[in-house]
């Protein structure tokens, strides 16, 4: 993978992590709308990309693995507080507590989610999860600060979580080339549980992005143009 998809994953989760000392108030329109265009181009590249890939190679095994990745990501959800899909809130006490469960389970889930990028020529999906993080990062940094953790631990704790996927492209990687046992023998098998985490958090972002599920236009409009990038780049590579 090109330098410049390593810098732009680890730049947009950073950035959209520190904006969060640039915005005032608890309504932030503008990132439900990436989050909700970030979630439809997720949910459309895995379906059109990532599924056919993980099948490939005719192992009936890799449904197990993606229900199992469906499954792991509601386990994580219980310790993240659901930042994954952009989720801020508010703590219950007054004390400075770092929320150690949120901070593991949200670095797990970039790790894992940076994993498919060794499988080839991956844009569509560098630009998604890119995106998906930006959001994502914002909730993080929000979370730390509420919970009274300082300035400078909220951004290195961000960058953390920012080198978290670069991380998992690198270890995917190494297991692909046979360079850490012999896993690659099993990578389909894995990519079905990152597939099944996709799936889960794609289709969550489209359900709840909206308030009490109205019909909202601008939602609408940033949904179906993220399906539609990532049905335009399906097709272009036909």
């Amino acid at each position: 993978m090109s330098v410049w998809k390593i810098c732009l994953l680890f730049f947009c989760a950073f950035f959209g992590g520190t904006s969060v000392f640039f915005f005032k108030g608890d309504n932030h329109k503008t990132l439900k709308l990436v989050l909700s265009f970030s979630g439809a181009y997720l949910f459309g590249i895995t379906v059109l990309h990532l599924i056919p890939d993980a099948y490939h190679g005719n192992d009936n095994w890799v449904g197990v693995f993606i229900l199992a990745g469906f499954l792991f990501q509601i386990i994580l959800e219980q310790f993240s507080d659901g930042i994954e899909h952009g989720h801020m809130h508010k703590p219950k006490h007054d004390l400075a507590i770092f929320p150690v469960g949120i901070m593991i389970s949200l670095c797990l889930h970039a790790f894992l989610e940076g994993m498919p990028l060794a499988q080839g020529n991956q844009n569509q999906l560098v630009y998604g999860i890119a995106l998906h993080h930006i959001p994502a990062a914002f909730a993080l940094a929000t979370v730390l600060l509420t919970n009274k953790q300082s300035k400078q631990n909220t951004i290195l704790f961000v960058a953390l979580f920012a080198v978290m996927a670069p991380a998992g492209y690198f270890f995917s990687t190494a297991l692909s080339n046979g360079n850490i046992g012999n896993l690659q023998h099993y990578f389909n098998r894995i990519m079905g549980v990152v597939i099944g985490i996709f799936l889960h958090i794609s289709t969550t972002i489209l359900f709840e992005s909206s308030s009490d599920h109205r019909f909202n236009l601008r939602k609408m409009i940033a949904v179906l143009l993220g399906v539609a990038i990532a049905l335009a780049g399906f097709v272009g590579e036909l």
